[in-house]
């Protein structure tokens, strides 16, 4: 990687110090819709130490510069490294360490780790120990920590965010602070309200969860000739209320039917169950019997063997694997949109959507549902910013890749997620209708470059975080109040546009 050296300091700053920023060309971007971006960044920092993140700040400040910070890269959005005014990227991939201790079953890990390398270090510590997030290796904790987190133990132990029990962050003055100088309202912010509104979170202590040495998964397909729309409308009564211990997602995607050739949607039921083969058949055949699961379908292997099962790693993969910090599948073009539900989706609604699949825009496209219940529906929720607790039976994730190049081709896809997101809107939450927050999505609302104020950013704020948008302004007026960390979807202080955006060391 190619770096030079910025000086920034002054008499305004205690911290002067030598910054290492490495060229916009060795940037990994995860989703090529941002690959031409016509806003480049000034400068691309790579802070070795907290010292180089508090001078990037203060530095930033004095040449009105956003910032922009960056853990993994997978923003859905690209606002980890794409703005449209004069902005720095502040890559925390050097910021990475971990930490296990094992004897009180915690661990510090850097904003700068991806969910894979802290799977890796804590199973190199305990078999019997683990940690429920995501199921994405590559991507970075210190997004998907603030802005929820979940996984496939959800259910059983809640979101990643609920498993924080302490943070460093370094604020707009440049101060590095934990939960107990940072006080307890900005410290509920950053565990579901996002980081980046707030300041740059440079680690994480979290509490681990007990796992089995042995764990089940499956990955049951059903076309509709298979009666797929039947099944998939009693997942729909029962995922939700199954024993906490298993988290059995529903993945719809476009196939070729091995009876007649002809597209076809299929069904993918894919279970991670905290528990033996022998324990899960019996709770399935009580509980789902139109599934129709059976022990030949199913496999035993331990947690963090389940964590690479999933990412779609090789059978005899060695767990190191998860150290790599690319992802998979390459680099594609992609636009997702999420959704959350209340009440089963009749089988008309589910019919009425199929048909989207058979679209030639559909080819690599998906719907996800991702089942609530269990612990989900015993954290208050106003716990934490993540709002979508208790009355949610799942989560929709829609999600679309496509290879071709230019605008036009960008406008079908684009289009196509849109219509199907339409349509659903009948059979969705309403008031607001719910949105993900790590699932960023900036059709349903932007702010003006920061000058948005908070009934126009309501727009989008009550959707990802419901009646904690409020205390989420006012934690952002108390510890951010001129504005500096911003970006199309940040939390806007309770101020006016005129006391906006001056740099924090100058005197009011």
């Amino acid at each position: 990687m190619n770096h030079f050296l910025v000086k920034c300091g002054g008499p305004s700053t205690k911290y002067e110090n030598e910054v290492s920023v490495s060229l916009l060309q060795n940037v990994s971007i995860q989703n090529r819709r941002f690959l031409n971006i016509s806003s480049k960044p000034q400068v691309i920092v790579t802070p070795l130490d907290v010292s180089h993140i508090q001078a990037t700040i203060i530095c930033a400040q004095r040449h009105g510069l956003q910032i922009r910070t960056r853990s993994g890269g997978h923003d859905y959005e690209g606002l980890s490294y794409v703005a449209g005014v004069p902005f720095v990227i502040l890559d925390l991939i050097n910021l990475r360490g971990i930490e296990v201790d094992v004897e009180n079953s915690t661990a510090w890990v850097e904003a700068g780790a991806t969910l894979g390398e802290l799977y890796y270090r804590i199973s190199q510590k305990s078999k019997t120990l683990g940690f429920p997030a995501g199921e994405c290796p590559p991507v970075g904790v210190g997004g998907h920590f603030s802005g929820g987190g979940y996984g496939y133990m959800m259910r059983k132990y809640g979101l990643a965010a609920d498993h924080v029990i302490d943070a460093k962050i370094v604020d707009v003055n440049g101060n590095l602070l934990d939960k107990e100088t940072m006080g307890e309202d900005l410290f509920w912010a950053i565990r579901g309200g996002g980081g980046a509104s707030f300041g740059v979170i440079v680690a994480w202590k979290i509490k681990l969860v007990p796992v089995p040495s042995t764990v089940t998964v499956f990955q049951v397909a059903r076309t509709l000739e298979e009666n797929a729309t039947e099944i998939i409308h009693k997942w729909q009564r029962v995922a939700n209320k199954f024993n906490e211990s298993i988290t059995m997602k529903a993945n719809m995607v476009r196939v070729n039917s091995s009876k007649s050739g002809n597209p076809t949607v299929e069904a993918q039921f894919i279970s991670l169950y905290l528990g033996r083969v022998d324990e899960l058949i019996p709770m399935m055949q009580k509980s789902f019997p139109e599934l129709g699961l059976v022990r030949e379908e199913c496999t035993e292997m331990s947690w963090i063997e389940s964590i690479l099962w999933k990412a779609g790693f090789a059978d005899g993969e060695p767990t190191d694997v998860l150290l790599n910090r690319t992802q998979l599948i390459g680099l594609l073009f992609f636009k997702a949109k999420s959704d959350y539900v209340r009440d089963p989706i009749p089988d008309d609604g589910l019919e009425g959507l199929w048909p989207f699949f058979y679209e030639d825009e559909a080819k690599d496209a998906y719907i996800q549902f991702t089942p609530y219940g269990g612990r989900m529906d015993e954290i208050s929720e106003s716990e934490t910013p993540f709002a979508h607790r208790s009355g949610y039976i799942f989560h929709i994730q829609y999600g679309v890749y496509w290879e071709e190049k230019g605008d036009e081709a960008a406008q079908r896809y684009m289009n196509w997620i849109r219509r199907v997101y339409k349509y659903m809107k009948p059979y969705v939450s309403k008031s607001p209708r719910a949105a993900y927050m790590n699932y960023r999505d900036l059709d349903i609302g932007v702010n003006n470059n920061g000058y948005t104020s908070f009934s126009q950013a309501s727009i989008w704020g009550f959707k990802y975080f419901g009646n904690n948008f409020n205390r989420l302004a006012q934690v952002k007026t108390r510890v951010d109040p001129r504005n500096f960390f911003r970006n199309e979807q940040s939390i806007p202080p309770l101020i006016s546009k005129g006391e906006i955006n001056k740099p924090s060391w100058v005197p009011l």
